[in-house]
This record gives C-alpha cells, sequence and structure tokens, in this order.
C-alpha cells in the first residue's frame, strides 16, 4: 500500500514538474498564421479564452467549431490537442479511446511528423515527451524532446526536461539492471536448492531401490531353497514308485530281515532242545 502511495505520489510530481516547466498552450491565432476564414479565427478565439480561463471541456467546442471552418487548419488540431491533455490523464490506459490525452496523443503525432509549421512540429513533440514522462517512457520522451529541439533550438523548456527525462532514464537502467541481478541470484539460489532436493530424493529413491532390491533376493533365495526341496522330495517318490529305494528304507529293511532270521532259528533251537529231552528221557525209562 505505502510502495503504490509513493508511486502515485511520483507521478504527481513528475506531471507537476513537466506541466509547470513547460505545458502546453494553444497557439495563437496570429502566430505567422494563413489567411483563415472568419468564423475560424473566431472560434480559435473564443477557444482561447475559455483555456486561459481553465474552461476545457467548452474551449475544446470552440477548437471543434474552428475545425468544421477549416479542418486542415493546424493551429485548430493543436489547439484541440492541448485541451484534450487538460481533460485526460497520462496514468489512465493506453489503449482507452475514451480517454482524453489517447485522442489528444494521435493529434499531436500527426503534427509531430507532418505539420508544415515547423515551429508547431517542436510543439507538438514537446507535449508527447510530457506524456512519455508521465508514463515514466522515459527513453521516449528523450528522443521527442530532442525532436523537439531540433525544431525549435531555442526552445528551453524542452532543453530542462530532455535533461530531466536523461537523469529518469540512467535512474530506470540502474534499477532495471539492480533488479536483474537481483533476480539473477534468486534464480541461481532456486536452482541450487533445486539440485539438492533432487540429489536428496535421488539418494532416497537409490536407498529404497537396494533395499527392495535386498527384500526382492532375499525372496528368491527362500523360493529356490523350497524349489529344492519341492525337487528333492519329488525324486524320492518317483524312485519309490519305480521300485527302488532309499538308503534308509533298506536298512530297516535289513533289519527286519535280519530279526525274523533271528527268530527263526530261536525257534528251531528250541524244538531241537525239546525233542533231545524227549530222547533222553526214553533212553533212561526202566523197561
Amino acid at each position: 500500500m505505502r510502495l503504490n502511495k509513493i508511486k502515485s505520489n511520483f507521478v504527481i510530481i513528475a506531471l507537476a514538474v513537466v506541466l509547470t516547466l513547460g505545458a502546453a498552450t494553444p497557439a495563437m491565432a496570429q502566430n505567422k498564421a494563413p489567411k483563415m476564414t472568419k468564423q475560424e479565427r473566431v472560434c480559435l478565439r473564443n477557444g482561447n479564452k475559455l483555456y486561459e480561463k481553465k474552461r476545457y471541456a467548452e474551449a475544446e467546442v470552440e477548437y471543434r467549431k474552428a475545425l468544421q471552418a477549416n479542418p486542415a487548419s493546424e493551429k485548430a488540431q493543436f489547439n484541440l490537442a492541448t485541451a484534450l491533455m487538460r481533460q485526460g490523464s497520462v496514468t489512465s490506459q493506453e489503449n482507452d479511446d475514451k480517454n482524453p490525452m489517447k485522442q489528444a496523443e494521435g493529434i499531436l503525432t500527426n503534427l509531430a511528423k507532418g505539420a508544415q509549421d515547423k515551429q508547431l512540429r517542436g510543439k507538438a513533440s514537446y507535449d508527447l515527451g510530457n506524456i512519455a514522462y508521465g508514463r515514466q517512457q522515459y527513453d521516449q520522451a528523450v528522443e521527442l524532446y530532442k525532436h523537439a529541439l531540433r525544431c525549435n533550438p531555442d526552445d528551453e523548456q524542452a532543453r530542462h526536461n530532455l535533461r530531466l527525462a536523461q537523469l529518469k532514464k540512467q535512474e530506470q537502467d540502474k534499477n532495471k539492471d539492480k533488479n536483474q541481478d537481483k533476480n539473477q541470484d534468486k534464480n541461481q539460489d532456486n536452482k541450487d536448492q533445486n539440485k539438492d532436493q533432487n540429489k536428496d530424493q535421488n539418494k532416497d529413491q537409490n536407498k529404497d531401490q537396494n533395499k527392495d532390491n535386498q527384500d526382492q533376493n532375499k525372496d528368491k533365495q527362500n523360493q529356490d531353497k523350497q524349489n529344492q526341496n519341492q525337487d528333492q522330495n519329488q525324486q524320492n517318490q518317483q524312485k519309490q514308485q519305480q521300485g527302488g529305494m532309499s538308503q534308509q528304507n533298506a536298512e530297516q529293511v535289513l533289519k527286519a530281515m535280519q530279526d525274523r532270521e533271528r527268530a527263526t532259528q530261536q525257534r528251531i533251537n528250541a524244538q531241537q532242545a525239546q525233542q533231545q529231552r524227549h530222547e533222553r528221557q526214553r533212553t533212561n525209562k526202566k523197561w
């Protein structure tokens, strides 16, 4: 808010300086004027009187009447432009056709380029310089004041405003370079910050990726171990189905056969011992 207020005050002060030192004034009808009609002369005189009384809208009407009497009148065109300038604002939008300043600028531009009266071309350029100065377009203001001095070398107001515009241009360029350096530093800081953020982000991503890879490798090892066990079980089942037997099964079968043979031998030994007892009993019997 404070910055906007300062800016507004600057514009007001700048306009006050420019317009005070070189305010646009209507061209007098008698100033090296070619022969004109009576109605044109009367309207110009009436318009100038109203302008001096700061009744700019009424002066505008009289100048337009003069142009109706003589559309080619350069003085009537210039005076009309000065009256419009007093009713307009340089801070309004440049493309606002309803702004009287926009209409005045169009008239003055034509006069600065093609007016037959050299002094009138200089005055038109001077007023255009004031408009550019009020808009803080100091590059344009400098060139317009220079053109005004080429047309009217003795115009001290144009020379004074030229110096003001040159100083403002230097200040503006200095601030522009300062802001540009500041923006470059800010962009570099942002670039470095983004670089650090990307570095940290990549580091975290790599860490997470390594962890995921480790987990995947561990899962793969477990899966491979399970697959190996499944393959071993399948091989054992296939051997059993084909009539073969594992070493453990063979040992169990051999032990079972040995147990059967031992039991058979014990049974035979028991039968033989019983038969021998019967024979001894029969031999010892008295007949």
